[in-house]
């Protein structure tokens, strides 16, 4: 039910500013998601959380309580960057 939601209202906008979302957890009502594409790092994650996200889930899915935004870099950004990187070094 959490994906559908997301997939039906929250995603869709997010993909409309180049941006999506990861989850990385959803337990006991709280759920943990990253933020990605042109979303990732945005100033106004912290606003997108609040009013976006929350208000969306707290409308349509029974038992939720919060999400919460990780600012952690995920694996596949990092495995992109050390692709780069050994790219530039084999041009070298």
């Amino acid at each position: 039910m959490l994906e559908e939601v997301l997939n039906t209202y929250v995603r869709p906008v997010l993909q409309s500013h180049g941006g999506g979302m990861e989850v990385i957890s959803y337990e006991d009502g709280i759920l943990r998601f990253r933020m990605t594409g042109g979303c990732a790092g945005c100033a106004a994650a912290d606003m997108t959380t609040e009013q976006l996200i929350n208000e969306e889930l707290r409308k349509h899915l029974d038992g939720f309580k919060k999400a919460v935004l990780d600012n952690s870099v995920s694996e596949d950004l990092l495995a992109q960057a050390r692709a780069i990187l050994n790219r530039s070094k084999k041009e070298e």
